[in-house]
């Protein structure tokens, strides 16, 4: 039996604990199928094996040249078969047969500086006039069969998709999305909460800052507020939601 070299590893999604989650990932790199899966049946069965071995959602990273079409269309098939949801990360390059992979995402995520590419398939062929003409024939229907995926996922005609593939595409991550080849760019998570954590704190202080002025503005001249100054008002609100204080905002209308 011959051994293939795998262009994929699973590994299992662990969570702060170091505890095993449900999730698994996906990594392929490199060139699709860089051996062959024409001579040898056990790399696509491989494959769909160790998909198959779990449940749940799994995650792709992809990073890939391209390579075999026929690869890459037992890949989609399975991915697209597959129950649980994919997504798909494209880190480096989706090129070429990598490119139609990345069709079966559930969800298409690009690095920022990531770069998919599409094109017409290639073959060597030689012979007579007739065995040209049938390898050009056997082209033309592969095309058609990647024009198929692309069409799921984009929603384009195939007629503009088959147009971009002669002028062989390259795509960045925001060219992809608007194309509908991609569906997001792919987030720092870091730089996001503490985007999230300044935009709430501002909009805390925001609100807090109203109700002050309305504050003083309504209480200005009661002695009472002598004997309360705004600041220990100002202490009692920290922490306070900004919902919360809204709505007192309104009471004071």
């Amino acid at each position: 039996m011959k051994n293939s070299k795998k262009f994929w590893n699973w590994h299992k999604v662990k969570d702060e604990a170091g505890e095993e989650m449900d999730e698994r990932v996906l990594e392929i790199n490199g060139e699709i199928a860089s051996e062959s899966w024409f001579d040898d049946d056990v790399t696509p069965k491989l494959f769909k094996d160790e998909l198959l071995s779990g449940s749940g959602p799994i995650t792709i990273w992809l990073n890939s040249p391209g390579g075999d079409c026929i690869a890459a269309s037992q890949i989609y098939s399975m991915l697209m078969d597959y129950e649980g949801d994919v997504t798909i990360k494209v880190d480096g390059i989706a090129a070429s047969a990598a490119s139609v992979i990345a069709m079966a995402g559930t969800k298409v995520l690009m690095a920022p500086t990531a770069l998919m590419m599409i094109h017409n398939p290639m073959t060597l062929a030689y012979g007579n006039k007739d065995e040209m003409t049938k390898a050009i024939e056997m082209l033309d229907e592969v095309k058609e069969s990647i024009i198929n995926a692309y069409e799921i996922k984009t929603g384009m005609s195939r007629a503009k998709i088959s147009h971009l593939m002669d002028s062989e595409t390259w795509m960045n991550a925001n060219k992809a999305i608007e194309m509908g080849f991609a569906d997001d760019i792919l987030e720092d998570k870091k730089k996001k909460c503490a985007a999230d954590e300044v935009a709430f704190s501002f909009a805390a202080k925001q609100s807090e800052m109203r109700l002050m002025n309305k504050l003083e503005a309504k209480f200005r001249d009661k002695p009472e507020v002598k004997q309360c100054p705004l600041k220990n008002v100002l202490e009692e609100m920290k922490g306070t939601k900004i919902e919360e204080l809204e709505k007192r905002l309104n009471l004071l209308k």
